[in-house]
């Protein structure tokens, strides 16, 4: 049974950083790929960061050169660490999992089967 939880939100001022951790069990890290997803109330869960299993990196546009996905395949941890931070940012972050995701499908959560129960980042002005 795939389980994945995250850990590592709180809240933070802007311009700080947090490192988001999903552990993973029943599953070895290096057979899936992963992705990082946010919801913020009111708005639709949209697609954060992805890694495949080459370990190529894909963000969206909004946190690109401010987070870096990355995964530790020895403590079969995904990681997301984010750094200037802003209040936009504040949202409930889950991980994910897929055994395999189209191309340009990466940060689309219809390719992952598999999530968390998320964590709250919140950051504040």
């Amino acid at each position: 049974q795939v389980q994945l939880v995250e850990s590592g939100g709180g809240s933070v001022q802007a311009g700080g950083s947090l490192r988001l951790s999903c552990v993973v069990s029943g599953y070895t890290l290096s057979q899936y790929v992963m992705g990082w997803f946010r919801q913020a109330p009111g708005k639709e869960r949209e697609g954060v960061a992805a890694i495949d299993r080459r370990g190529s990196p894909s963000y969206a546009d909004s946190v690109k050169d401010r987070f870096t996905i990355s995964q530790d395949y020895a403590k079969n941890t995904l990681y997301v660490q984010m750094n200037s931070l802003k209040p936009e940012d504040t949202a409930m972050y889950y991980c994910a999992a897929a055994h395999w995701f189209a191309n340009g499908w990466q940060l689309s959560e219809r390719s992952y089967p598999y999530w968390g129960q998320g964590t709250q980042v919140t950051v504040s002005s």
